[in-house]
């Protein structure tokens, strides 16, 4: 084995080991954290063609319509004209050109970067996060630092890559001081990011942080009660699966709550099949 290889390997293992798991061929690992950890909820296996937990096992969520927030009026921003402007775009390239030229999220003003997206164009699983921070800014990609490259090993530990998830934030610049991005700013951002999801037609979105499972799910719910429950979104002319789990830099602050993160990864695997 090379040492590139070496190091690799050790890369992908080392998420595992953070999160308590030191069975790797047993199904789920063996949890350090508690004496028995509770299996993972269910999840239905895929049928021919687009995989799709079956109804009945999803709760009810809204569909990809331009929507405010809860608590914040539609009059913040004017997001039928957003609306109207990302649906003109037929491919993300044409999308992001559009993002790039908008104006009506204040973030732009002080950012030095915009952070559409990094991955596949076209995935299976599209995962939506919070905001860049100041790494991502930079960089001009969305996670790619500390967090980032803990989401790398998380995607890793389950087979996946760069190059088959989709991956991107509910505001696509940099909040100053990497503080929480306000409701009227993921709302100015949302019809691009609804846009965004119907030309990437995932199988499945997993949401990272209350940030975006609030926006996308519009919900009030904090993160730690809606993780781990499959929901569902209209995408388009279908029914989504979407998951919802903790952010990366919360288990950086949190490494005990890995434990929970590694069972939503485990739902993500078995939905992906």
């Amino acid at each position: 084995m090379t040492d590139r290889l070496e190091a690799e390997v050790a890369s992908y293992l080392s998420f595992w080991r953070e999160a308590g798991i030191v069975d790797g061929h047993a199904e789920g690992g063996t949890d350090l954290f508690v004496e028995a950890a509770p299996a993972a909820a269910a999840v239905p296996a895929p049928s021919p063609g687009i995989a799709k937990p079956r109804v009945s096992q999803l709760a009810a969520a809204p569909d990809l319509k331009p929507r405010a927030p809860l608590h914040v009026s539609v009059s913040a921003v004017d997001s039928q004209a957003a609306r109207n402007v990302a649906q003109e775009a037929q491919t993300l390239d044409e999308l992001r050109d559009l993002v790039n030229k908008f104006t009506g999220c204040g973030l732009k003003a002080t950012a030095k970067s915009l952070c559409f997206y990094r991955g596949a164009a076209q995935a299976r699983l599209m995962l939506i996060g919070e905001a860049p921070g100041r790494d991502e800014d930079l960089a001009g990609k969305p996670f790619v630092g500390r967090a980032g490259q803990l989401l790398d090993k998380m995607l890793a530990a389950i087979g996946l890559d760069e190059a088959t998830v989709h991956i991107t934030n509910t505001v696509y610049w940099r909040p100053p001081g990497n503080r929480t991005p306000t409701p009227e700013e993921t709302l100015a951002c949302w019809p691009f990011l609804a846009r965004q999801m119907e030309l990437v037609a995932p199988d499945f979105v997993l949401l990272a942080g209350g940030v975006a499972a609030k926006q996308v799910l519009g919900i009030a719910d904090g993160i730690t009660k809606v993780r781990g429950k499959w929901r569902k979104l209209t995408i388009g002319d279908r029914e989504v699966p979407v998951l919802a789990t903790l952010h990366p830099s919360y288990l950086l602050r949190t490494p005990a709550a890995k434990r929970q993160a590694w069972q939503d990864m485990l739902m993500i695997q078995a939905a992906l099949g």
